[in-house]
């Protein structure tokens, strides 16, 4: 068995990869970012003077760029915020990035039912780790989803995989409207 890693081409996680880099390198405590993925030859033919900024794998067919969508509307919670967004057919995909607390499931059981007092909880628990999450989609349902830890802040150290936060995933499909 070959465990070389092999390189990355597909489209979808070199546009996730760049992107949470591009977050990363603005530290943590962010709030809730989201990026439209755009076919990367679109961008460029309206906006020929990208072409010097964007990675060398940009040039790759089917290539996708993400472009970041400002002044979010405020608003209780992130499900409310995607609820809300409609993307037009030129946007190929989305992206989100959010950082949350976890705590191991044995502690998630025990947390208290009031969600104030379930916050407090989480984040006084001895066990709590800090990661950022973004999760990353196109309009034919393709998923990818890293997570990056603060305890282990390198770009060799994110996971990756297709359903590592399947409810954003679902949240994330649902900007595109039914199939």
């Amino acid at each position: 068995m070959d465990d070389t890693p092999r390189p990355v081409t597909d489209p979808l996680t070199l546009a996730a990869l760049d992107t949470e880099r591009h977050v990363a390198r603005s530290g943590w405590d962010q709030p809730v970012r989201l990026f439209a993925l755009v076919p990367t030859a679109d961008l460029l033919a309206r906006e020929p003077q990208l072409a010097e900024g964007l990675a060398t794998h940009d040039a790759v067919a089917g290539a996708l760029s993400a472009v970041e969508q400002e002044d979010l509307p405020s608003g209780p919670g992130l499900e409310d915020l995607l609820a809300r967004i409609a993307w037009p057919e030129q946007v190929a995909g989305c992206a989100v990035a959010v950082e949350r607390i976890v705590v191991p499931p044995e502690a998630e059981r025990d947390l208290p039912h009031d969600d104030e007092a379930a916050l407090r909880a989480v984040a006084d628990h001895p066990d709590r780790a800090d990661v950022r999450l973004l999760v990353a989609v196109t309009r034919d349902g393709s998923a990818r989803c890293l997570l990056r830890q603060r305890a282990h802040d390198s770009d060799d150290r994110v996971a990756l995989g297709d359903d590592i936060a399947p409810g954003l995933v679902h949240a994330l499909r649902a900007t595109f409207g039914p199939d």
